[in-house]
Parts: C-alpha cells; sequence; structure tokens
C-alpha cells in the first residue's frame, strides 16, 4: 500500500464577469463555451487517488476493469473544444490575422496533451503539485464512474454540451468532503459500474459534428488520438 501524498493544486478560478470586448472574442475564436464552464471544486484526495492509478507509459489509469483513459470524445463533450485542425506546437503567428489562428488551430487535442503530461509528471512520488486542466479530469472521472461523483448525476441538471457545466458549482456533501485517499481506493477497487457512453443521447452541436467523428472510438476499445504538444507532432495512434 502507497503512503498518502496531498497534491497541491495550481489554478485561476475565471472572473465572474467578461468585458463585453474579451466576450466578443471568446466567441469568435471558439473559447466561449469554456469560459463559461464556471467553478468546478475537485478534491485533492480523489485526485491523489487517481494519479495513483495513472500508468505513464501508456497515458492510462489501471481500474479493476481494465486499463481506461480520456479522449477526444471526452475533450470534444466535456469542453466542446476543436479536436481537429492545425497542430498546436507553439505561438509563432505575428501577423494580424490574429482570429484566424486561433480558430485554425485543434485547441482540444492540445488540451489533452497537457494533461497527459500533468499527469505524468504528477505520478512521480517527488512531485509536490498539479497543474493542467484538471477541471477535464474530474468531469471525466465523475461522468464515467459514478462511484466517484460528489453527488448522483441523475440530480445534476439534464446534460448538454458542453458537459462540464452541470458539473459547475455542484455541492461538496459533508460525506464527499469526510472522505480520504484510503475511501477513494477503496471505492475504486469495488468499482460495479463504469459508464462506457457517458454522453449517449446528447444533442450535438451541428459545428461539433465533424470534430466527434475524429474523437469517436471506431472499435470497442480503440480510439483514434492526434495531438501536437511542444514542437513534435504526434501521429494517429492506438491508446489501448
Amino acid at each position: 500500500m502507497q503512503p498518502n501524498r496531498n497534491l497541491l493544486v495550481r489554478k485561476l478560478d475565471p472572473p465572474q464577469t467578461w468585458n463585453p470586448m474579451v466576450e466578443n472574442y471568446l466567441r469568435a475564436t471558439g473559447f466561449y463555451h469554456v469560459s463559461r464552464i464556471g467553478v468546478i471544486r475537485g478534491f485533492h484526495p480523489m485526485l491523489a487517488t487517481l494519479v495513483e492509478r495513472c500508468r505513464p507509459e501508456t497515458h492510462t489509469f489501471v481500474l479493476p476493469i481494465g486499463e481506461v483513459t480520456g479522449t477526444l470524445e471526452d475533450v470534444a463533450h466535456i469542453f466542446n473544444l476543436p479536436i481537429d485542425g492545425e497542430p498546436v506546437s507553439g505561438w509563432t503567428d505575428s501577423s494580424s490575422d490574429f482570429r484566424y489562428s486561433v480558430v485554425s488551430h485543434y485547441w482540444g487535442s492540445a488540451c489533452l496533451a497537457h494533461l497527459y503530461r500533468a499527469l505524468c509528471r504528477a505520478s512521480r512520488y517527488d512531485t509536490k503539485e498539479m497543474n493542467g486542466p484538471l477541471n477535464l479530469l474530474f468531469v471525466w472521472a465523475w461522468e464515467r464512474m459514478p462511484c466517484l461523483a460528489p453527488v448522483p448525476r441523475q440530480t445534476l441538471p439534464p446534460t448538454e454540451i458542453s458537459v462540464a457545466r452541470r458539473w459547475s458549482h455542484s455541492e461538496r456533501t459533508t460525506a464527499l468532503l469526510s472522505k480520504a485517499v484510503e475511501t477513494f481506493r477503496h471505492d475504486i477497487d469495488n468499482m460495479q459500474e463504469f459508464e462506457w457512453r457517458p454522453y449517449h443521447g446528447l444533442i450535438v452541436p451541428d459545428e461539433l459534428h465533424p470534430h466527434l467523428e475524429i474523437g469517436t472510438p471506431f472499435r470497442p476499445g480503440i480510439f483514434y488520438r492526434r495531438w501536437s504538444i511542444g514542437i513534435g507532432t504526434y501521429a494517429p495512434t492506438d491508446i489501448f
């Protein structure tokens, strides 16, 4: 049994209101839906437990049901970010066509790559803090593993894209706050349910359909993955 870890989370809470000019740019560049998600309060013991289960070599979590991970399908539904387009490989644009440069990149893929890298770093035991798109990790875990959710999914508002919005400002009950790492370990070890199709039946916006054709599984257990991080571009590959 591993000793408990206390991972510190580096994050900034979004502002409550936007300047109208900023809102216009958010809409034009496709980041408006993410900006409206609101505050999602994760829980450090759950984060530490997930990191314990992380296998850096494959970017997967080792669970009783097998190895699972977040995919482009999750990013598209949870954040409503594009997962197809030009690779994000560093800030090189200096032209006046800033808006086109932002819109044409697939930020959802970069977001997933950032989370993978953050998990790899956090899996080293000497790491004391973790950053990255942790809202993506929390919502992915709550949608797919009901035993970890702060509240039952059926008590939340109807699901819509971005899925993360229905988890924002969700109450953290006394029962949740009393959970320690050992409790989350027990919940995962005795998991009875894993949601393989948590987004089934969602009404998908027209602009998101082309992206989901890339991020959706094309045979059981296999997903199409593509992203760019730093200056290296990674090719499509299987993750299971």
